[in-house]
């Protein structure tokens, strides 16, 4: 399993590596064709925004791993040990409930993009939909991990604002980072 995540990663790096290759080129060939030959390509922009909507949601998926989306750890730094952990679980359970009613919401979309078709390529919009069920299926069991990590105390726990109040602490007791 600890090679299967990087490797995972890797690929996922690579996809969204891919799709930005793939919107640059089909967005960019169709401003040339516009000004130059005043034609264009009429599925670059479907192709761009399938591309774009991938690589947002896969993004965000790495952004969860690494700890890397937006949060308030500053004030949660500043909160004594304890709140900071019960804040931390509050938060995690309130991720698991969004994350829920994402994967609900991606589900239906899916469901219905099966048998709606996009306007010049005519793929099934599914396949914009599904990049949410993909992001909320592979969110999930990190965010549930990471709630049974803090939960049972675990040292691998991720709790907002741990290291800044540690830092924070260390900078102010010196005794603390010794």
């Amino acid at each position: 399993m600890k090679q299967l995540t990087p490797r995972l990663e890797h690929a996922v790096e690579w996809l969204m590596a891919l799709a930005l290759a793939v919107m640059v080129l089909a967005i960019g060939a169709n401003v040339v064709l516009r000004y130059a030959f005043n034609t264009g390509i009429p599925a670059a922009e479907e192709v761009a925004r399938l591309m774009f909507v991938w690589m947002i949601f896969l993004g965000a998926i790495l952004a969860l791993r690494h700890g890397s989306h937006l949060g308030m750890e500053i004030l949660q730094a500043h909160l004594p040990a304890g709140l900071r952990r019960s804040c931390a679980i509050v938060s995690h359970l309130l991720m698991l409930y969004a994350l829920w009613l994402f994967l609900k919401g991606s589900w239906a979309q899916t469901v219905i993009g099966l048998d709606t078709y996009s306007t010049v390529l005519g793929f099934p919009t599914a396949l914009m939909a599904g990049s949410g069920l993909v992001c909320a299926l592979a969110m999930l069991p990190m965010v549930a991990l990471n709630l049974w990590r803090i939960v049972t105390r675990h040292p691998a726990a991720r709790i907002p604002g741990e290291a800044q109040a540690h830092e924070h602490a260390s900078a102010t007791n010196p005794e603390v980072s010794q």
